[in-house]
C-alpha cells in the first residue's frame, strides 16, 4: 500500500498549509548467467532486457535522531545504513528485499512492477553502497512486462530455490517465477489462491510472503499476510498456501499494519508493521512470532521486539530480510519505499538482533 508521505518534513508542510510519507543461493546464483547488451545510460526500463544503473549511497551514521551515540533499540543494535538515490527514473518504490546467505547479493522488487538485483558492499560491519545493480521489468505468462495488464503494486516477495513469489496488492494475485529460466527475465505465472485472498480489500491486500523451509513446522508452505485486510474480531487475515491450506488471523494492534516478513532459522517469524497518523506521524514495530503457533483457524500474536518512530531515521519501511554472519551474529536488513516522492527516501538500514 502506498499509505500517506509520511516524513517529518512533510508534517511541517502540512502545518504550513493549515497556517496560510535469506535469500536461497539456487536463486542468486543466476547472477553469473551472461545477459544481452544493456543501454549505457539507461533513464527507465526497457521493454524486457535487464539494463545497469548506478545508485549512490549516503551513509546514516546514528539512527535515533535525538542521541546519536545510542546504538541500542529494544532487541536490536543499530549495525549501519544508506540512503539511495539514482538518476535512474524507475529506481525507488522498494516493496520486498531478499538476500543471500552472505547478505550481499539481493533481490528487490518496487511497486511499480520492476526488479532490482546486485550486491551490498561493506567495509568491515558497514555498509557502503551498492554495486553490480541491474534493473529489468516484471514480466508476465506472455513475456510481456506485468504493467501492460495494468498490473503493479508489486509488495510481497518470498523466495524457494529458484522459485520466485511476489504479490500483487491491489489484483489480489500471487505469480511464481523460476529464476533458474532466465533469472529476472522468467516469466511469471499465476498460482491457485484460496477464494479469500480475492476478496482482499482494495490496496490492503497481500503485503508479506514466507516460504517455510524444510525442517520446520508447515515446511513447503506459503505464508500470505494481507496488509489490513481485517476478520470480525479486526484482526489482521493472513493465508497458508501449498502443502498446508488455512486461514488465520494476527493480532492487531496500536493501528499497526502488517508490511513484511521474515523466517528466522530458529522458528521465530519477525513481522515488520507501520502506523500512520496526521498527529503521531508514521511508526514501525516488529513482533516476534512462534511459527508453531500458525496454524489454520488461530489468531496469533507475539511481543513487540524493536519500536521507532520520528524521531529515528525511518521512513515508509516495507521490506526486511536476516542473514547470519560468520561469527554467528543475526543480521536483520530493513529497506523503505519511497513512494517516488520527493519528500520521502529509499533507506538500506541493518541492525544486529540480540538474543
Amino acid at each position: 500500500m502506498r499509505p500517506p508521505i509520511a516524513r517529518r518534513r512533510l508534517l511541517k508542510y502540512a502545518a504550513a498549509a493549515l497556517s496560510v510519507a535469506a535469500v536461497p543461493a539456487a536463486a542468486l546464483a543466476q547472477t553469473a548467467v551472461q545477459r544481452p547488451p544493456k543501454p549505457a545510460v539507461p533513464d527507465e526500463f526497457s521493454v524486457t532486457t535487464p539494463v545497469s544503473i548506478e545508485v549512490n549511497a549516503r551513509p546514516l551514521p546514528s539512527f535515533d535522531t535525538r542521541d546519536r551515540s545510542r546504538l541500542r533499540f529494544g532487541e536490536l543494535e543499530y549495525r549501519s545504513g544508506l540512503i539511495l538515490t539514482s538518476r535512474f527514473r524507475g529506481f525507488g518504490g522498494l516493496s520486498g528485499f531478499r538476500l543471500d546467505a552472505k547478505g550481499e547479493r539481493f533481490i528487490s522488487i518496487s511497486d511499480k512492477g520492476g526488479w532490482f538485483t546486485g550486491r551490498i558492499v561493506y567495509k568491515g560491519r558497514e555498509m557502503t553502497g551498492l554495486d553490480d545493480v541491474e534493473a529489468s521489468p516484471m514480466l508476465g505468462p506472455d513475456g510481456k512486462p506485468i504493467t501492460s495488464r495494468g498490473w503493479f503494486d508489486t509488495e510481497a516477495l518470498a523466495l524457494d530455490g529458484s522459485l520466485v513469489y511476489v504479490g500483487l496488492e491491489r489484483v489480489n494475485q500471487i505469480l511464481r517465477f523460476d529464476f533458474a529460466k532466465g533469472f529476472t527475465r522468467a516469466h511469471g505465472e499465476l498460482i491457485q489462491l484460496p477464494l479469500g485472498v480475492r476478496k482482499l480489500p482494495y490496496n490492503k491486500g497481500i503485503e508479506a510472503l514466507v516460504v517455510v523451509p524444510k525442517g520446520l513446522p508447515l515446511a513447503g508452505t506459503l505464508i500470505a499476510i494481507s496488509e489490513r485486510g481485517l476478520d470480525a474480531q479486526g484482526n489482521i487475515t493472513a493465508f497458508l498456501i501449498g502443502k498446508t491450506l488455512g486461514l488465520f488471523s494476527i493480532r492487531r494492534t496500536e493501528n499497526f499494519d502488517a508490511s513484511d516478513a521474515v523466517l528466522l532459522p530458529s522458528g521465530s517469524l519477525l513481522l515488520l508493521e507501520r502506523k500512520f497518523s496526521w498527529l503521531g506521524g508514521i511508526g514501525i514495530r516488529i513482533r516476534r512470532i512462534a511459527l508453531a503457533s500458525i496454524i489454520p483457524g488461530a489468531v496469533i500474536d507475539g511481543p513487540s521486539i524493536f519500536e521507532a518512530d520520528l524521531g529515528h531515521e525511518i521512513d515508509n519501511m516495507e521490506g526486511i530480510d536476516a542473514h547470519v554472519t560468520p561469527e554467528g551474529e543475526t543480521v536483520l536488513t530493513l529497506v523503505s519505499d519511497d513512494n517516488f516522492s520527493m519528500i520521502q527516501r529509499n533507506l538500506l538500514l541493518q541492525f544486529t538482533l540480540v538474543e
